[in-house]
């Protein structure tokens, strides 16, 4: 059987996972009975839930005689150490772009590392259909962004197709017959190249692992690419680090294929093939699986380093342990290095102390998703302010710069550009007319100037604006950003808040608790209004007396509290603050719970 090898690219909700059960379901993976979840290439809670493609996902068709192993790609750039290995693994390209928004930042990002592996792309224009779409001008930016990021000719020469995921449909010509994707399927097969390792048949078995997983009953699987050879199961092989260091020796125990959604147990690997194979012990990403013969490892692609760290702690507070499970520190520190083994955009340190751990990574997004994973899993945390990691370049300390691509109403442009450039440091590279009385800004922003703005963004532009942000480069240090400049209400007492308490306290700043709701010494219960801290008590009751008096029946209507989510606590949170993370709730609180330590650091600071 003919083999394809093929990544699938779009950004952010432009329709990736929903074409991709497109392509399931119309190459005959399913029954015609069988009940399929919508997204079925998203099978992680978290995915499903914030709409997002999380973990490089594969999966396999067939079509005509022809078996295609379509990769389903994060889109967005801080799960890029996925993206990174899993384009080793494929031999084309099928870059999604929404017809409507054009190509965007995290496209970008993806694409260039395609281009710069040689790949050759397939532009899919989808939601065509849709009033608003603009085909032709989205074809010009794609090829515009693949001249930007230096294609040769070859790739310059792309093909281009017009398609609705959601209906089902792929065609040469924007007024085609819209049938369905056979004409997908066609080019895929007539402009992806065979993998070229199936012409190495011959000589020694190696593999290179691109994804680690587990299971209850097998152990540790690897995922990966056949590079030349042939495997059988039972057969011993042995596992080479990235200096050619031998790690281990160990017999295959099984050998799985993607067959659809799920996986099937074959019993030989040939050169081209996707697999995983379980059986080893030691052996992790970027190490080489090969035959006892073979003395050097295959090259793995380098992974961009992480920009920002930050550090995880035990939960100490005094409501410590009663909603999780999980909450010493040497539990903390299995589950870190376990995430660090398998997703290695990571990196875990230990602090002098052994009781938190400095985790560095792409993005405040990619720390949020552990952080929930974990949560879920029944840990207790305490998470401190994420911090920019610098460093020692040709012009002195360097500092990584982001490219922020912001889609917002005309009326709010003036705002969004006055607090990028001036207040964060940023500088404007691009600003055009999007059509529909919106504005495209393009600035580069210092990552320190962005940690936080989400929620600040959102308030400027009346909740309309969009924005996308992705790692351009490095740049010399650009001086002290203002972080955030209201203070906080503070919870003097600890105890159940009262509702009467709250109500007092409104003309305070808002709030970020209810009554009723658990509170402690040291709690950051609300915003305050100016810009120091203020201790305050939220239980505080009503002075109760057998006397009626005029207005001292007033009803006690509260404002709804600002509920912030777990990536909104941890952009808001200063360096002396931290977020307590537990199953069950999300807390903002001081980083010294004691009246007099935070009384003495607050005037240090």
């Amino acid at each position: 059987m003919d083999l394809r090898n093929v990544a699938i690219i779009a950004h952010v909700d432009h329709g990736k996972t929903t074409l991709v059960d497109e392509l399931l379901k119309q190459s005959g993976a399913f029954r015609e009975n069988q009940q399929v979840a919508e997204r079925a290439m998203d099978s992680n809670d978290l995915e499903r839930e914030r709409g997002i493609t999380i973990l490089a996902k594969a999966t396999s068709v067939e079509w005509k005689s022809t078996r295609i192993n379509i990769v389903d790609t994060p889109g967005h750039a801080d799960f890029g150490g996925e993206v990174e290995r899993i384009l080793s693994m494929v031999d084309g390209v099928v870059l999604l772009v929404d017809a409507a928004e054009g190509p965007m930042p995290q496209t970008k990002f993806v694409t260039s590392k395609a281009l710069a592996l040689g790949l050759r792309p397939i532009v899919v224009l989808n939601k065509v259909d849709k009033p608003d779409a603009e085909p032709d001008r989205a074809l010009d930016e794609c090829f515009d962004l693949f001249a930007n990021l230096g294609a040769d000719e070859d790739q310059l020469d792309f093909p281009h197709m017009y398609a609705s995921g959601r209906s089902g449909w792929a065609d040469h010509e924007l007024d085609g017959p819209r049938k369905d994707l056979s004409a997908l399927f066609k080019l895929i097969v007539d402009h992806v190249p065979a993998p070229k390792q199936v012409k190495r048949e011959d000589e020694d078995f190696r593999m290179l692992a691109t994804t680690l997983s587990s299971d209850p009953f097998l152990g540790r699987i690897l995922t990966g690419r056949v590079e030349s050879g042939k495997l059988k199961v039972g057969a011993t092989v042995q596992a080479l680090s990235r200096i050619g260091q031998k790690i281990e020796q160990f017999r295959v125990s099984r050998i799985q294929a993607f067959r659809g959604l799920a996986y099937q147990d074959i019993e030989e690997a040939r050169a081209g093939d996707i697999v995983t194979l379980a059986g080893m012990q030691k052996a992790t990403v970027a190490d080489t699986i090969c035959a006892l013969a073979v003395e050097e490892p295959l090259d793995a692609q380098p992974i961009d380093p992480p920009t920002i760290t930050v550090t995880f702690g035990i939960n100490d507070s005094p409501l410590a342990g009663r909603d999780g499970k999980k909450v010493q520190s040497r539990v903390i520190r299995d589950r870190l290095m376990k995430e660090g083994e398998s997703n290695i955009a990571i990196k875990i340190a230990e602090t002098p102390s052994g009781d938190a751990f400095e985790v560095s990574g792409r993005g405040e997004l990619q720390m949020g998703v552990l952080i929930e994973n974990m949560r879920r899993e029944g840990f207790e945390l305490s998470i401190a302010r994420p911090q920019v990691i610098m460093r020692d370049g040709e012009t002195g300390r360097e500092e990584p710069i982001e490219e922020v691509t912001i889609d917002v109403d005309d009326d709010y442009s003036g705002a969004v550009i006055e607090k990028l450039t001036g207040v964060r440091k940023g500088e404007l590279v691009e600003m055009k007319p999007a059509g529909t009385g919106k504005t495209r800004i393009i600035a580069h922003v210092p990552a320190r100037g962005l940690i936080g703005y989400q929620g600040e963004f959102l308030t400027d532009t009346r909740g309309t604006g969009v924005m996308n942000r992705v790692f351009h480069g490095w740049a010399p240090y650009k001086g002290k950003i203002e972080g955030r400049r209201a203070g906080v209400l503070i919870s003097m007492e600890s105890g159940e808040s009262v509702a009467f308490a709250l109500w007092n306290l409104e003309e305070r700043g808002r709030m970020f608790i209810g009554p009723q709701a658990k509170v402690y010494e040291g709690m950051i219960i609300g915003e305050h209004s100016r810009e120091n801290d203020l201790e305050v008590n939220p239980l505080k009751g009503k002075k109760l007396t057998n006397v009626r008096a005029s207005g001292t029946d007033d009803a006690v209507r509260l404002t709804p509290p600002t509920i912030m989510s777990l990536e909104e606590a941890i952009a808001y949170i200063n360096d002396d603050e931290l977020v307590e993370v537990t199953p069950n709730a999300i807390r903002l609180r001081k980083r010294y719970l004691d009246p007099h330590e935070r009384k003495r650091m607050s005037k240090a600071s």
